[in-house]
């Protein structure tokens, strides 16, 4: 899931663009505003969401009911995707 930007909220300051170390969010040179430009290639590693200092940036990670760990090997047998991704339940 790519970051959210709250455009009501930011002021356009481009600190997430410049911090984004994979390039997802670039600065829309017409409206002078974030945007996401390739939240498919997203680290999710929250520099944006950190960094800005409006508070316009989320990350929204997908409901861990929808994740499917069918892709892992068995040595993950019995592992389950908690609230936070990669975080382990018992």
């Amino acid at each position: 899931m790519p970051p959210v930007i709250d455009l009501k909220k930011c002021d356009g300051c481009g600190i997430c663009d410049e911090n984004c170390p994979g390039d997802i969010i670039v600065m829309d040179a017409d409206t002078e505003l974030p945007a996401v430009k390739y939240g498919e290639e997203c680290w999710h590693c929250g520099v944006c969401r950190l960094d800005c200092p409006c508070q316009a940036i989320q990350i929204v990670f997908p409901n861990k009911d929808a994740l499917s760990l069918d892709w892992l090997p068995d040595i993950w047998n019995g592992w389950k995707a908690g609230p936070i991704v990669g975080q382990a339940v018992n």
